[in-house]
């Protein structure tokens, strides 16, 4: 039997040592439906189903546990689980959300890529994706139905394209030695120090020219304006506006003052003058404050 030195050891009786050795030439990844540390996915193989994965990887970092040794069968992957040949795959179940719809966070995608890194120098599994049902390299679940006898869309399409795109490419890149492993937690890398804005910087940002195109209004030749012109100019516009508004509010008002307290016919100038005033009021207001 196989274990691998950086999962946590919970091994599942009498599965370990009863079933059938295996060459592993596969390794697939799953999702558990589920969001299990992996000692909950330990204690639901254990307690509830004769199913069981080689690997169960929790949210958390570091939280990846090893139930059955890589060189022993496990009952995850129907068909790949164990062929006639007796080669057969490691299987890897991962904490997902309830409609196994959420991508690997960035702990999983360690734990993924560091376990696919082991298990192609430790069993030979090559550098691939699996171009068939046998074929040694890496997977997922539903890449092929012999994997899966009632069908399945487990990982999840964002886990797929994480498989594809993420960690099945810093698979090949960290086993080739083309990136490094990651710092370990004694020992984080430096991070550049972050330095706040100063209110001369964040005027500087207002006021660079070059970036906003210039308003249909702008002075010919001026092509952009800065943030703070378009600020300014947006603040005008809308003073203008209340002001007009607020002259037609006292037109209004006055009208209908003159008009509810008329006894013979309406002072035409007299009106007008209120008007004005009221006008003037409102604008004189809207100035000062």
């Amino acid at each position: 039997m196989a274990w691998y030195p950086g999962a946590k050891k919970m091994e599942l009786q009498p599965e370990s040592d009863s079933q059938q050795a295996i060459r592993p030439t596969q390794l697939i990844m799953h999702s558990i439906v589920a969001n299990w540390t992996a000692r909950r996915t330990f204690e639901f193989w254990r307690d509830s189903t004769n199913l069981e994965s080689h690997f169960g990887i929790g949210y958390g970092a570091r939280d990846i546990a090893q139930y059955i040794g890589t060189e022993t069968r496990a009952d995850a992957n129907a068909g790949a689980n164990r062929r006639s040949d007796g080669t057969g795959a490691i299987s890897v179940e991962t904490a997902s959300n309830s409609k196994a719809s959420d991508p690997w966070n960035a702990a999983q995608v360690e734990e993924l890529i560091a376990l696919g890194v082991w298990a192609h120098q430790r069993h030979g599994i090559p550098l691939r994706i699996c171009r068939t049902s046998g074929d040694p390299g890496f997977g997922y679940h539903s890449m092929f139905a012999a994997w899966s006898t009632s069908g399945t869309a487990c990982p999840g399409p964002a886990r797929i394209r994480q498989f594809r795109d993420v960690v099945f490419p810093a698979i090949v890149a960290r086993a080739t030695g083309k990136t490094p492993a990651p710092s370990t937690p004694t020992n984080p890398p430096k991070e550049d120090p972050v330095m706040p804005l100063s209110k001369d910087d964040v005027s500087a940002i207002w006021k660079t020219d070059g970036i906003l195109p210039a308003p249909s209004n702008a002075a010919k030749g001026n092509a952009h304006w800065t943030a703070d012109s378009y600020v300014r100019d947006i603040h005008a516009r809308i003073r203008a506006v209340q002001t007009a508004l607020d002259a037609t509010n006292a037109t209004v008002r006055t009208l209908a003052e003159a008009l509810a307290s008329r006894d013979d016919a309406v002072d035409v100038e007299a009106l007008i003058t209120r008007i004005k005033a009221a006008i003037e009021g409102v604008t004189v207001r809207l100035e000062t404050e």
